[in-house]
């Protein structure tokens, strides 16, 4: 176990006062909590731009329009995106002109699923709007094929896309950990986030839109500082 990773594990034991020992990997440890065992993963979240923590508040956009072009854009391209893989879409507001740009959008990513030509990562504008766009394995067949996020201008789109990457490759990995037969409590995940700061409801939403299957109890993300908190409410 790593240091970020044991730090994890006792902030949480200290959070829910909790005693915990090292597991057999799977599971990495056990907490007992007022009596009860439980069988915890605990893996790292990693941020590759963390060091540029002015640039990466992710200043994401819920207004009417952001929120309807996104669900478009899912509604659009859910079926033609490969099983086992999620597309990642980024792009600035304001969207001054959403249905045609959505149509340009939809066009060109149609275009390159059909010839299999998508890279792992591109960039494009369309009407003005900064977009990226990411293809990434998931692992399930029944996870989220398409997710989008619209943010501000001034924030930094790799941030958003780091965070996505991160929380199917650390829960995806996880989830494919069995913990013995013999054991069949709860399971939880706990994320160590070392770099950069939490962000937390930025992960939530991230979260919120992937449907990653697990059978995990809780999620809790622990923040460099030691804070605890929960992925999912």
């Amino acid at each position: 176990m790593r240091k970020p990773e044991k730090a994890a594990i006792e902030a949480v034991a200290k959070h829910f006062s909790a005693t915990w020992e090292r597991g057999e990997n799977p599971p990495d440890t056990y907490f007992t909590i007022a009596g009860k065992r439980i069988a915890v993963e605990v893996t790292t979240v990693k941020q590759r731009v963390a060091g540029r923590a002015d640039l990466a508040k992710p200043g994401l956009r819920f207004d009417r329009v952001a929120l309807r072009f996104v669900r478009r854009l899912q509604d659009a391209l859910c079926e033609a995106v490969p099983d086992g893989k999620t597309m990642i879409l980024t792009i600035t507001a304001p969207i001054q002109m959403p249905s045609k740009t959505a149509a340009v959008l939809e066009d060109k990513i149609r275009t390159c699923l059909a010839r299999r030509s998508v890279p792992a990562e591109a960039k494009d504008t369309i009407h003005g709007n900064g977009i990226k766009v990411c293809l990434v394995k998931n692992g399930f067949r029944r996870a989220s094929k398409v997710v989008g996020f619209v943010h501000n201008p001034e924030s930094d789109p790799d941030v958003l896309l780091d965070m996505t990457r991160s929380l199917i490759e650390r829960i995806g990995a996880a989830a494919g950990k069995r913990a013995p037969a013999r054991l069949s409590g709860d399971r939880w995940l706990v994320l160590a986030n070392e770099n950069g700061p939490s962000h937390i409801e930025t992960y939530r939403h991230v979260y919120s839109q992937l449907s990653l299957p697990n059978d995990f109890k809780k999620i809790l993300m622990v923040s460099a500082g030691g804070r605890v908190e929960a992925l999912a409410r």
